[in-house]
């Protein structure tokens, strides 16, 4: 973890998490807004906001080059708000955001990394933000010679001069009369200072005051020299029926909003722009902690009455609302590490539990007592597994709506007229998974944009297609897995330019016209393979998708391609909602023990032999309800020698997955058993053991080890 200012360091996640979140939140406002190309009164106060929040938490750890970045940016929006008629056309804005978006989160990587962190120099950026600021505070779009962010629209307050601050007051939701209680305190704050400029201007005679009050807040500009403006301040905060205020403008001293955006009497506490929650009885405030607050943000920002000011608090669930001053808050955020670590001691603590249960010594003994309480504590640790996997369960939401952004950039850079379709997004996973699943969504949606979809919109319309592309990601739970597909409407795969690229390469192990369709269209997952014969900021560099591949297959997880020339391409990727505990049901061949999970099994049964029908091309073969599947010999396809050969000796297993089927032929079933599955060695990576039917292995009650059957895999195999 990078150096961070002294007694930051335990709020440093915290930061992280909270920026990223609102970060996430800010692409998703940018890309609504842009598809609309309109900015709603709501949109331009949530972007505000969420850069008041990033640079209020920003100032707090000590990151005064994004505390700076997002105070541009804020102000960029505060121009917008304000001057709403100059938005005749704001399309810079938009690249002008997500390029300072983007920077935040290299930023915030950085500061992840290892090693001391030295901070990025944003001059380039921040002198861009500023003209985007200049052309809008200007008449008809044209940037005055003398352009500068520190302007009176910009700052508020800056017109006159140095030493005035700019305050924004909220009072109490549902207290009535705001603007007699802003008249009030107006004459109050008088009697103190210089009192400038208010808004609104007629507190008495507009009878729109009161809603603009509720709506907006009272703003009020004073003269505001050290000696004064901690008085004036006390005095806003113990003023009865206010229930908040924000610094929007600070120039005592000298000093211009961008230098110090906010402050108090004591001037060790934060310099930070954030709105102050008061307690609800002006009685009470003597002692009390100050509670920094951003309305609507996903959890408030917590500043205590002494010197160290704490970044905002997340939630484990950013939609929750947050409390404040409402009573106990409900939810609270833990770090993964501890969910993991947690998970782990789940796992072993089922592993121990079958290893108690199934100790050989127990064998033959009447042990009622014993197998009463056994049951008992297989009830107790299946609800523990169940609740422990419920917390780590996330929806794929976030992974997949970061994929809008994607799309658009890859929009404007390709000049490709295309949009994103999201289904399924509610469908939850492992968060563990969710995380994995970031990089190959990247890399497939990307390859649907560059790759599949046409160049141009009249090659689009001479195919009889709409002029608009599509790019669709689906997700639906399916047999214990979840199954993702990323599609596109495009081109699809021409194989008889994959086979030649492939030939060239010298990636065929078998002749060209050996080659079925399907296994022509999946060597683009190849490592090296590519058809751009151009490199380009998204391809033609021969790495890609081979590693997508990989990645997936990391975290338990398959990738197939699917496509039809002319009519667009499907990436299936198949991944286990956990990676951990299965249910599985534990059969024999010879003297190895097998694991297929149960939520592939469809039945078991014995048969006679009169039953079976040879077929000269598929082998082996059952009917069962009028239907015919294959049947697979375990012995022979993982090469044990068993002396169990006859059907009427085993045992047969209907298993289906993804709409396949086949029966499985084993020795013997042993018995259902939850099992925590443990990845294979890394050193035996090298022989592709998944793509032969394997997908883990598990400890038994014994200390053996049993092999977990991926079904899927086998079935395509044979």
């Amino acid at each position: 973890m990078s150096k961070i200012e002294s007694g930051m360091e335990s709020m440093i996640d915290m930061y992280i998490f909270e920026t990223n979140t609102l970060l996430e939140q800010l692409d998703e406002i940018l890309l609504k807004t842009e598809e609309a190309q309109t900015f709603t009164g709501d949109d331009i106060n949530e972007i505000f906001r969420i850069m008041h929040t990033v640079k209020g938490s920003s100032a707090m750890m000590g990151f005064d080059e994004l505390q700076l970045l997002a105070h541009k940016g804020e102000e960029l929006f505060f121009i917008i708000r304000e001057k709403p008629d100059n938005l005749s056309d704001v399309s810079f804005v938009y690249d002008l955001v997500f390029r300072m978006s983007d920077l935040f989160k290299a930023e915030v990587e950085l500061i992840q990394g290892e090693g001391e962190y030295v901070a990025t120099d944003f001059s380039a950026v921040l002198s861009d933000l500023e003209k985007g600021a200049a052309i809008l505070t200007s008449e008809g779009g044209v940037i005055p010679e003398t352009a500068s962010l520190s302007s009176p629209a910009a700052s508020g307050g800056g017109e006159f001069g140095e030493g005035f601050m700019t305050v924004r007051i909220y009072f109490q939701e549902g207290c009535k009369m705001e603007n007699l209680r802003s008249s009030m305190l107006l004459n109050k704050i008088r009697e103190e200072a210089d009192v400038k400029d208010f808004y609104p201007k007629d507190l008495e005679g507009d009878p729109n005051a009161s809603d603009i009050i509720v709506e907006e807040g009272f703003t009020v500009t004073f003269k505001a020299d050290p000696e004064e403006n901690g008085a004036v301040l006390k005095l806003i905060e113990n003023a009865i029926n206010v229930e908040s205020y924000e610094v929007i403008h600070n120039n005592a001293s000298g000093q211009s909003g961008s230098d110090q955006v906010a402050a108090s009497e004591n001037e060790n506490e934060a310099s930070i722009a954030a709105a102050v929650s008061l307690p609800t009885d002006s009685a009470a405030t003597s002692g009390a902690s100050v509670q920094s607050v951003v309305e609507n943000a996903p959890a408030p920002v917590k500043i205590p009455s002494s010197d160290t000011a704490a970044p905002a608090t997340p939630t484990s669930n950013t939609n929750q609302a947050a409390h404040l001053n409402t009573g106990k808050q409900s939810i609270i955020s833990v770090n993964l590490a501890k969910l993991d670590q947690l998970h782990d001691i789940v796992g072993e603590i089922i592993t121990t539990e079958s290893m108690v249960i199934s100790n050989p010594e127990l064998e033959g003994l009447k042990l009622e007592s014993f197998l009463k309480s056994a049951r008992e504590l297989k009830k107790l640790t299946d609800e523990l597994q169940d609740t422990v996997m419920s917390i780590r369960m996330v929806p794929l939401a976030g992974p997949f709506q970061k994929m809008n952004r994607i799309v658009r950039d890859m929009k404007v850079k390709l000049g490709k007229d295309a949009e994103l379709k999201i289904e399924g997004e509610s469908t939850e996973v492992d968060k563990t998974i969710v995380d994995s699943l970031n990089d190959p969504l990247m890399h497939l949606v990307r390859n649907c944009m560059d790759h599949g979809i046409e160049d141009s919109v009249e090659e689009r319309l001479e195919k009889g297609k709409p002029a608009k592309a599509t790019v669709t990601l689906n997700a639906v739970s399916s047999s214990g897995e979840v199954v993702i597909t990323v599609s596109d409407d495009g081109k699809g795969i021409d194989t008889e330019k994959v086979l030649h690229k492939a030939e060239m390469n010298g990636l065929l192990l078998k002749l060209p016209s050996e080659y079925t369709e399907r296994e022509i269209q999946n060597m683009i997952l190849l490592p090296g393979f590519s058809t751009n014969d151009v490199v380009t900021e998204f391809s033609g560099r021969g790495v890609g998708m081979d590693v997508v591949r990989d990645n997936i297959e990391k975290c338990g997880g398959s990738l197939t391609v699917e496509s039809k020339h002319g009519f667009g391409t499907t990436f299936i990727i198949k991944i286990p909602l956990t990676l951990a505990i299965i249910q599985g049901m534990e059969v024999k061949v010879d003297d190895t023990v097998f694991v297929i999970p149960i939520s592939t099994i469809r039945q078991s049964f014995k048969v006679q032999n009169s039953e079976i029908i040879k077929d000269t091309q598929r082998g082996e073969m059952i009917m069962i309800r009028g239907q015919c599947y294959p049947i697979m010999r375990l012995h022979e396809n993982f090469a044990i020698p068993s002396e169990v050969t006859d059907f009427e000796d085993g045992i047969l297993l209907l298993v289906e997955t993804d709409g396949k089927s086949a029966c499985l032929f084993a020795d013997r079933l042993i018995g259902e058993q939850q099992v925590v599955v443990k990845p294979f060695p890394a050193y035996l990576g090298r022989y592709n053991i998944k793509g032969a039917g394997l997908s883990g292995c598990t400890i038994m009650g014994d200390g053996s080890i049993s092999l977990i059957i991926d079904v899927a895999n086998l079935i395509e195999v044979y």
